[in-house]
C-alpha cells in the first residue's frame, strides 16, 4: 500500500490518497485507489505509472467522473534521499506491472 497525504500547516492532514494493491489468487493485477475515504471506480483503473525525480503519474484508463474528469493524477513528493528510497520500493512493489518507460 502507499499512502500519499496533503498536510494542512498545522500538520493536520487536509486530502489523501492510498494505493492498495490485493493479493491472492487471481488478483496480482488489482489496484485500488481511495481518495479522501472515497473509493475510485474498479480494480483496473490506472493503466500505467511514471516514476520520475520526485513525481508519481498514474494515467487512468478511463475519465474519472469523481476527479473532474481527470485522466491522470499527479503526486509530487519531496525529494530527499530516504524519502524517494521509500517511494520507488512501494511503488515497484504495489504498481510495479504498470510501471512505464524504466524511468523509476
Amino acid at each position: 500500500m502507499l499512502f500519499f497525504a496533503h498536510t494542512s500547516k498545522t500538520g493536520d492532514i487536509a486530502d489523501y490518497l492510498l494505493i492498495m494493491r490485493a493479493e491472492g489468487d487471481g488478483l496480482e493485477n488489482a489496484v485500488y485507489l481511495e481518495l479522501n475515504d472515497q473509493q475510485l471506480a474498479g480494480h483496473d483503473l490506472v493503466s500505467e505509472a511514471r516514476l520520475t525525480s520526485n513525481m508519481l503519474t498514474l494515467e487512468l484508463r478511463e475519465p474519472a467522473t469523481s476527479l473532474g474528469g481527470a485522466r491522470e493524477i499527479v503526486l509530487t513528493f519531496d525529494a530527499t534521499d530516504e524519502n524517494k528510497a521509500n517511494i520507488e520500493e512501494g511503488v515497484f512493489r504495489v504498481l510495479g506491472n504498470l510501471l512505464s518507460g524504466a524511468r523509476a
